[in-house]
């Protein structure tokens, strides 16, 4: 070591170095927050206060002071966690009371609490901890400054009045009808002297319950950094657009609650808390109000839609008009921008249960249409006055007989304009008679000469004889065949050959065998088809079935009457020239096969000889 010129005390000053280094590294240090703290005089504060690099016990022990500005070098014991009596006089009766004490979070650390801050709490706070250590190393307390600003943060509720007019001292009642807007306003203000900034929320409480944190959902709301968040049921409306918060001006606020469920009814609030940013860059709520801004309840359109028809029982005749009235009652908001309304008609066959088919309708833009079944028919469907709709029927028939009910139904607009079916009513049942035409039809069927052949044309013939009926009554004749399917042993469905319509129009359908047809009237109740070129295809049981028809002062027809007669079988049957030409094509058939073969043989055996020649 001396020949490389080094002190023989140098390591020894290296170790006592090290030695020192390390004791610094497990020094006693106390944290409390970075100060100046500000607060609000009335609320609640917390200060943290923790230890670390000491030796001892996992647990250690805390003390607070206070020093007031007044008197800055005099320390006020505030609470200890090792001495119930080592608050001061000043401190004594609010410790005793639970609204100042200090909580332990864990061994080495615990938090002082003051649950409503007063102005004279002011001042410097030091957290001190008893040394449990074997030597005096570290710090052994922390201070933070607390300074108490006034109350300065008021809200309330928007005067619902014009300008210049007090607002009523109580908050108002106020009712929307179920898919309206619901409008709220609340201010919000404050004067506090640093820089602050307003979260503004609107709850609502269910209807007579108790205000507070438990009871109070949030709606939605505008959070310090000027982001609107709505509560987790309102969360889907408020993206939807149904649900929106604004700012108007500096100090007002406003909540629109579009499209009034009945699940918004509730008392509604106003929340407003002051935050302020602290040293260390978080941010601390330092004052919150709450204000009542009304009561609402909210009319559900079920509640309220109401039907009544009339005129009352209806007994009319054939071709006469029917025309019934519907009413929609009930304190409803007007159709328009939120709610909408469609009005219709049905019908059930007496004794038939249900409400029965839809004759017609107005839907929600006023447009009317027809139910199936009535399609052509002269029906009009129209709204004669605020809430009264009228059907109409030109031309009633014995078929519109039966119970008729109005059904009325209610729609709110959601977003998008988007409808949602809120409410249904129907009416009583109105009965309406109309009486029968009495037409009585019939209708005997046969096949002209009896017996036809192959080839041959089919005459088949309907005399309909009619008892009963209005003047001007139209007869009408349809031909039907029913013929098995290869492969089946019961027949098919009929299909319609050929027939002849009230308007005297001849109507063709499809023939079994393919080939022409023909229909015709031959007399004033006599009709007759006839199938030309017969074929075995066109065999099948055949029927007429004629009908009754009136024609109405709409000009529309109406079927009075039908009628069927009985089966017509037709067989095309063979001629016997026929039957015996079979045979002897056949037998010819035969004779030359046997004769080529005989002939072909006898040459076949001749050449062979020949050839051995």
């Amino acid at each position: 070591m001396g020949a490389l010129g080094l002190s023989p005390r140098l390591p020894l000053l290296l170790l006592l170095l090290l030695l020192m280094l390390g004791a610094e590294c497990f020094a006693r240090e106390v944290l409390v927050p970075q100060g100046p703290l500000y607060r609000v005089a009335g609320t609640a504060v917390s200060i943290p206060c923790n230890v670390s690099g000491y030796e001892g016990p996992a647990q250690q022990d805390f003390e607070w002071f206070l020093y007031r500005p007044e008197a800055p070098e005099a320390a006020l014991g505030i609470v200890s966690t090792r001495d119930a009596r080592f608050s001061y006089a000043v401190f004594g009766p609010r410790v005793a009371a639970g609204e100042v004490q200090v909580q332990r979070l864990q061994g080495d650390a615990v938090v002082l609490r003051i649950a409503r801050l007063q102005a004279q709490d002011a001042g410097i706070y030091e957290c001190y901890t008893p040394s449990t250590d074997t030597r005096y190393l570290g710090s052994y307390s922390g201070k933070v400054e607390l300074r108490v600003l006034p109350d300065a943060l008021q809200v309330s509720a928007t005067p619902p009045g014009p300008r210049g007019r007090q607002a009523p001292t109580s908050p108002p009642r106020l009712t929307v009808h179920e898919g309206q807007e619901l409008a709220l306003g609340c201010l919000a203000r404050t004067s506090t002297q640093k820089h602050t900034h307003l979260a503004v929320s609107f709850g609502r409480a269910v209807p007579e319950a108790p205000v507070g944190r438990a009871t109070l959902q949030e709606v939605v709301g505008l959070r310090p950094d000027l982001a609107v968040e709505a509560g987790a049921p309102y969360a889907e409306r408020l993206a939807a657009g149904e649900l929106r918060l604004g700012k108007e001006g500096a100090e007002r606020y406003r909540m629109v609650v579009g499209g009034a469920q009945a699940e918004d009814a509730g008392t509604y609030h106003c929340t407003a808390a002051e935050w302020i940013q602290d040293p260390d860059g978080s941010w601390a709520q330092i004052a919150e109000k709450r204000a009542v801004l009304a009561h609402v309840d909210v009319q559900t359109l079920s509640s309220q839609l109401a039907v009544a028809v009339g005129p009352g029982e209806r007994r009319i005749g054939p071709g006469e008009p029917l025309e019934l009235l519907c009413n929609v009652s009930g304190a409803l908001p007007p159709p328009g921008r939120h709610a909408a309304y469609s009005v219709g008609w049905e019908m059930a066959p007496a004794g038939a249960p249900g409400p029965g088919r839809l004759v017609a309708q107005l839907d929600t833009e006023g447009v009317g249409s027809l139910g199936p079944g009535y399609e052509g028919r002269h029906i009009a469907m129209e709204k004669v006055a605020s809430r009264t709709y009228r059907l109409r029927l030109e031309a009633a028939r014995p078929g519109d007989a039966g119970t008729y009910r109005c059904l009325a139904k209610a729609y709110v607009r959601g977003s998008g304009a988007r409808l949602r079916e809120a409410a249904s009513a129907r009416s009583r049942p109105l009965p309406v008679h109309v009486r029968e035409e009495g037409v009585v039809l019939e209708a005997v069927a046969w096949l002209a000469g009896g017996t036809v052949y192959r080839g041959e044309t089919a005459s088949l013939l309907c005399n309909i004889s009619v008892r009963g009926g209005p003047p001007g009554l139209r007869l009408a004749a349809s031909w039907w065949v029913e013929r098995p399917e290869e492969g089946e042993l019961s027949p098919a469905p009929a299909r319609l050959v050929g027939g002849v319509g009230q308007d005297g129009v001849a109507e063709l359908g499809v023939r079994p065998g393919g080939g022409p047809v023909s229909v015709e009237l031959v007399g004033p109740r006599s009709h007759r088809l006839r199938l030309h070129g017969l074929g075995p295809e066109d065999e099948g049981v055949y029927h007429c079935a004629p009908s009754a028809w009136v024609r109405h002062a709409d000009y529309s027809w109406y079927q009075a009457g039908s009628a069927r007669s009985g089966p017509v079988t037709v067989y095309p049957y063979t001629h016997a020239l026929d039957t015996l030409f079979v045979p002897l094509l056949v037998g010819a058939g035969v004779a030359l096969v046997t004769g080529a073969t005989v002939l072909g043989t006898v040459t076949c055996c001749f050449m062979k000889r020949l050839r051995k020649r």
